[in-house]
């Protein structure tokens, strides 16, 4: 996605869209795009990423394109389904989360897995090469505009830590996705897997004790309220998890474009948007960091040497994970080599 003239792209944390070089004459919006999402309005994704790109692209296109954004699933329907709403075109454009249906977008849920994850910016860098390498099918009917990653979740408990693998013992945890609830599962707790928007119920009611999440989720849900806890992997290894996301646009609206409104879009998606999200998320996550410290929760560190044993755990995912690639058409094993190599490249 982005790539505001390729390394102006989104210069800065905060997500503002470096200025175009050339900004064309204004003229009446020709054409209005739908993006849709799933986060509440007051969502960073929505105020810092969604709002400065459309309003970039209005501006590089003289007014020509309009974005209309629609959070919190506006149009109708559920997360899961915002992949098929853009291939249909009940939106233009769409954000959704591979893993929100399992094994269906393979390549893009690969760093998903346990312990893929390093930082967003490098993770989303990461993410986009491995798929311009391996996922270019993936997504047919839809021209994908970027693809990203948040920064490694933590456990986000109600009222007692986790520190060691024993600590899962009989505890009620809202799983990321499926991947990972295999690996919380095989250290001992009961997980279930619903869409983050259903999170605050489970939490408020008492269903799960705890969730697995990035820091940035926690402002637009107030998390902070419902958790009194927060546990952390220790800094300089990889990540517990992150999810993937997709940012993609209906083939047919983007066909209908002429072609140098095609080229304003060109000049606002890509490698470039991807890492600039990224970055963004990075910003989040410590905005939300620190809201979670303004609450009073106490943050404890899950020492390295114990996320050391961890891993081993994730090893018959890996395993399992490989076989779904090989199933789908994919070289598994070479899709999963890849995505290490190139997070150890970013580190």
């Amino acid at each position: 996605m982005t790539q505001i003239t390729r390394r102006a792209a989104l210069a800065g944390i905060g997500g503002t869209l470096a200025a175009p070089a050339f900004v064309r004459r204004a003229r009446a919006a020709e054409v209005t795009l739908r993006l849709s999402h799933f986060l509440p309005p007051v969502a960073p994704m929505h105020t810092k990423v969604f709002e400065p790109w459309a309003k970039s692209v209005m501006e590089a296109s003289g007014g020509a394109i309009e974005v209309q954004i629609f959070p919190a699933m506006q149009l109708g329907g559920k997360p899961p389904q915002l992949a098929d709403q853009a291939r249909q075109g009940i939106c233009d454009i769409a954000w959704t989360l591979p893993v929100y249906t399992p094994d269906r977008f393979p390549v893009a849920e690969t760093m998903s897995l346990p312990f893929m994850v390093t930082n967003a910016e490098k993770g989303s860098v990461a993410l986009h090469a491995l798929m311009e390498e391996f996922g270019a099918d993936e997504y047919k009917g839809l021209k994908p505009l970027a693809f990203h990653m948040h920064d490694g979740g933590k456990l986000h408990m109600r009222d007692t830590p986790i520190t060691s693998a024993a600590d899962f013992q009989g505890k009620r945890l809202r799983a990321p996705n499926q991947a990972t609830g295999e690996l919380l599962a095989a250290m001992g707790a009961e997980t279930v897997f619903f869409p983050v928007t259903e999170m605050v119920v489970g939490l408020s009611n008492g269903v799960i004790d705890g969730c697995c999440l990035p820091y940035e989720v926690v402002p637009p849900f107030k998390l902070q309220e419902l958790t009194s806890i927060s546990c952390e992997p220790a800094a300089g290894s990889r990540g517990l998890y992150a999810n993937t996301f997709a940012i993609v646009m209906n083939q047919g609206a983007y066909d209908g474009l002429s072609p140098d409104l095609q080229k304003v879009i060109d000049d606002h998606s890509g490698p470039d948007w991807s890492r600039a999200i990224g970055k963004n998320f990075d910003a989040f996550e410590a905005f939300g960091r620190g809201m979670v410290e303004k609450q009073g929760n106490q943050i404890v560190e899950i020492p390295a040497e114990e996320i050391a044993t961890w891993r081993p755990m994730a090893e018959p995912i890996y395993a399992a994970w490989i076989e779904k690639l090989n199933a789908a058409g994919h070289d598994g094993e070479a899709i999963l080599k890849r995505a290490n190599e190139l997070l150890d490249a970013g580190a």
